[in-house]
């Protein structure tokens, strides 16, 4: 086959994304304006939930989820090891302590037993953090039976999971907060920024005054311009209005984007399903269904393949990659330092970090891209292998 280059992924941006950020930057307002709001209430809509809060990024929306219940010093975070550092680092800029525990072999998120354990033995959970690992939710009924055990809020870390469902629901309206990312390889974008959602009327009006510094009133309640006071101990996590209307002008693409990612992934899966050395999570389990985000493929855990070498082979091929993720968080430089975590406490997130490779499936595809991408995995296996 003729040589391609076939990115990761690659921002899907076009005449609307331009012509939107034109309009903004012809007017008065960057912030605290109509696109925002707008954005804010397309999302609801299509998450199927009461309230969406535009924000700086996922982590701002992790971070302020736990800020939003005075989770603090004293209190424990349980989230899985196999994940973004930003779901465990908004436990620590609390002040609280996230408690790793390993995840599901068959699908990357976290063990509801191994949770339920944690919780029980750390004593002052307060949060769980379920992350729906490649877009494929968590087991939630049984994370949920944890969560009321303990009175504990659930912050789901929708990263890679827009439009995902559990029976039928969306992620994100599955536990008291959902968050999204739309950094620039994500199902969408609005160049960088996050979405946080929820049903619960007051969790969101404490995230839009924490998003803020803590202001008492808004830009549009102040009777006397400029005049304010300050009544929580907030931040600077708004989204400005550049990038909520790319995000708006995304979202009018959104359901193409979804069905290109889909099939690219049912063909990238089927091409690769008679390879022997790979685990592929299906992105049907139970009552989840993925977002395709990405495919991974996992090799064996002997090691008897070696990813960087694979890897090798697809860059010259052509075919980008990525890796999610590069290590077990626990057994990262900061969190074992901190905590003592060693080698062997979380045996499927320690195989995932070494032995994952993410391919692409994103609507930047071209219709037989997925058979490229299988030709040349399969022979990079056969190289590597001798």
């Amino acid at each position: 086959m003729q040589q391609r280059q076939i990115p990761f992924g690659k921002p899907q941006l076009g005449d609307e994304e331009k012509a939107a950020v034109a309009q903004v930057l012809s007017g008065p307002m960057l912030v605290h304006g109509e696109q925002t709001a707008g954005f804010e209430a397309a999302f609801a809509e299509r998450a199927g939930c009461a309230h969406a809060v535009a924000l700086a990024s996922c982590t701002a929306a992790l971070h302020l989820s736990l800020r939003a219940r005075d989770i603090g010093p004293g209190d424990a975070v349980v989230v899985p090891a196999m994940t973004h550092v930003a779901t465990a680092h908004s436990a620590e800029y609390c002040g609280a302590q996230p408690v790793f525990v390993d995840v599901d072999p068959a699908s990357g998120n976290m063990d509801p037993e191994r949770v339920a354990r944690a919780a029980d033995q750390a004593g002052n959970v307060r949060a769980i953090m379920p992350v729906h690992y490649m877009g494929l939710p968590c087991d939630m009924d049984a994370i949920g039976t944890v969560a009321a055990r303990h009175d504990a809020m659930i912050v789901e870390d929708c990263a890679l999971a827009i439009d995902a469902t559990y029976d039928g629901r969306k992620a994100g309206t599955l536990g008291d907060t959902g968050c999204f990312s739309f950094y620039p390889v994500k199902h969408m974008t609005s160049i960088e920024g996050g979405m946080l959602t929820t049903n619960d009327d007051t969790i969101a009006a404490r995230i839009r005054k924490l998003r803020a510094f803590g202001y008492d009133r808004s830009l549009g309640e102040r009777a006397e311009p400029g005049v304010y006071d300050i009544d929580a101990l907030g931040l600077n996590f708004r989204m400005n209005e550049v990038e909520a209307a790319v995000g708006l002008a995304q979202m009018a693409k959104l359901d193409r984007f979804q069905e290109a990612r889909a099939g690219n992934f049912a063909a990238l899966s089927e091409a690769l399903a008679d390879v022997e050395e790979l685990t592929i999570f299906s992105p049907s389990q139970g009552k989840a269904q993925s977002s395709h985000y990405c495919l991974n493929v996992v090799l064996p855990q002997d090691g008897s393949i070696a990813r960087r070498d694979v890897v090798a082979q697809l860059k010259e091929a052509g075919v980008g990659s990525s890796v999610h993720y590069p290590v077990a968080l626990p057994l990262s430089r900061y969190y074992r330092e901190k905590y003592g975590y060693k080698p062997g406490d979380f045996p499927v997130a320690e195989w995932l970090a070494t032995q994952t490779i993410s391919l692409p499936v994103g609507p930047h595809l071209a219709d037989d891209d997925p058979a490229y991408i299988a030709e040349a995995l399969k022979s990079a296996i056969v190289k590597v292998c001798g």
